[in-house]
């Protein structure tokens, strides 16, 4: 009786003409797997439309392409698979794009430490200026060349003994003019100038022999101490490192280095005292300014080349001596007028004539001695510069 109802209900014209719709509604609930026994079943039974079964035929074959998430009633959650599939491609390009990232930092590192990328600074028109500066200072005749620490010691003593002058020099020439400093050298070894002698000196004494340097009774008490440690721990000899150096009473980074230099040929960093910090800083040597020396010789050190460290300190004295004084500097008379920063800064108002300039660091032929600008027209100390006199002084000299 059943069999019977059901054949007449599949062959009814109306079920025939609704099989499209059923059979729609019927695979959204379905599960795919049950897809294919139910198209099979529907088949046997003979009534089904041609339409019917091509609409089944093509959905089975996306089901079974597609993978299936089924619930605990084995019905199929299209929804589920639909929001699956993006997810797991979002996963896959978020990996993707994390380990890029990765790779990207671990590339940008690398180029980073490469030597090529390290850019080493210099100031600009350095060699230029520094030719200038030696063409200024050719002649030579600057107070620092006489009478600077390379000239006070005696050249006829033991070793042990000119290399102690030369620490009691450079001692003595701080906050004092080379002329003082000399002069003073010349008492002190007529006295006996060696650790032993000036160690059995009393403090008046020694007093009298080394004034008027500036602050003459702070050296020696400097000057007696040093000697004791010298006597002490070194014979009377001096130490042959900046490290053992710098831990003398009174002596300074700057000192350590030019005994370095000097006593023992040695260059282990670059003398600066006030001329060279000031004029270091004044032709922008130095990438950014300095207000000490100990921080102007660190920056100088640091793009300088090391075969010049030893010549720079008498050239760049000389020259601050002589031309690049503290206080109204003679940028008239400087070659480096047009490539120097600071020119004209601080510069008597009234210029010389170039005339003037091209004439005070050359030769003159007749006489065979150098015109420069010599001390009386050029003082150490920073006073006013009457340019009226100056030029009235410079023009009687190259006409003598």
């Amino acid at each position: 009786m059943c069999n019977a109802v059901w054949c007449f209900r599949m062959a009814s014209p109306y079920f025939s003409q609704n099989m499209t719709v059923v059979t729609r509604r019927t695979e959204k609930a379905a599960s795919c797997t049950t897809g294919a026994p139910l198209l099979s079943r529907r088949r046997d039974a003979g009534g089904i439309s041609s339409v019917a079964v091509k609409v089944e035929e093509e959905e089975a074959s996306v089901s079974q392409q597609t993978p299936s998430l089924s619930t605990p009633d084995g019905s199929q959650d299209r929804l589920q698979l639909a929001t699956a599939q993006p997810k797991r491609e979002a996963d896959s390009l978020s990996l993707s794009s994390h380990g890029r990232r990765q790779r990207q930092v671990k590339v940008e590192y690398d180029e980073g430490v490469l030597p090529a990328k390290t850019k080493h600074w210099q100031p600009p028109d350095w060699k230029k200026q520094l030719g200038h500066i030696r063409e200024m200072r050719s002649s030579r005749d600057a107070p620092v060349d006489n009478m600077g620490a390379e000239k006070c010691y005696d050249a006829e003593a033991p070793a042990n003994v000119r290399r102690f002058q030369v620490l009691v020099s450079l001692m003595l020439s701080s906050q004092t003019k080379d002329q003082v400093t000399a002069a003073a050298m010349q008492k002190l070894r007529a006295h006996g100038c060696t650790a032993e002698k000036l160690l059995s000196t009393d403090d008046e004494t020694l007093g009298k022999l080394i004034y008027p340097v500036g602050f003459w009774r702070n050296k020696v008490k400097f000057l007696k101490m040093t000697a004791a440690m010298l006597v002490k721990d070194y014979g009377g000899d001096i130490p042959d490192s900046v490290e053992a150096l710098v831990r003398l009473p009174g002596v300074g980074p700057k000192m350590a280095h030019l005994a370095m230099d000097i006593a023992w040929d040695q260059v282990s960093g670059i003398g600066v005292d006030t001329h060279v910090h000031r004029i270091s800083n004044r032709l922008g040597w130095l990438m950014k300014p300095t207000k000490n020396p100990e921080a102007t010789r660190k920056a100088l050190q640091e793009w300088l080349p090391r075969d010049l460290w030893s010549e720079i300190n008498w050239l760049l004295v000389g020259f601050g001596q002589q031309v690049c004084l503290p206080t109204n500097p003679l940028c008239s008379l400087c070659l480096n007028q047009h490539s120097c920063p600071s020119a004209h800064q601080s510069s008597p108002a009234k210029r010389l004539k170039a005339s003037v300039l091209a004439s005070s660091f050359q030769t003159k032929a007749e006489s065979g001695q150098e015109t420069v600008v010599n001390e009386e027209m050029i003082k150490e100390e920073p006073q006013p510069v009457n340019p009226t006199t100056l030029r009235r002084k410079m023009k009687n000299k190259i006409n003598h």
